[in-house]
């Protein structure tokens, strides 16, 4: 059984603040689920599978097959300046000798 001064204890360390109406109101919810779960386990359960999803989820996507059907030459269009299929870059790096 709940008792009002712990759903008062609970708001407190929640740093929430009930007027003593609204304590007694949620003393009285939290001991009604309470009550309910006390009831569902009570429900004999052997021989039901154990439920992790509601709904039977089923992979909807396309299967992940690589294939390479664009030509090199197209990917190398807008690229200014190559070697091979290389792209070639300008240095970012610079080797400085101490």
């Amino acid at each position: 059984m709940i008792t009002k001064e712990s759903v008062a204890h609970v708001a407190e360390l929640s740093r929430l603040s009930f007027s003593d109406a609204e304590l007694t109101q949620y003393t009285a919810q939290l001991g009604e689920i309470l009550n309910m779960v006390e009831q569902l386990e009570e429900v004999d359960t052997t021989g039901v599978p154990a439920t992790t999803q509601s709904i039977h989820l089923h992979n909807v996507m396309r299967e992940d097959v690589p294939h390479n059907d664009t030509k090199v030459e197209d990917l190398f269009k807008n690229v200014p300046t190559a070697k091979g299929t290389l792209i070639q870059v300008p240095a970012i790096i610079d080797k400085e000798e101490d």
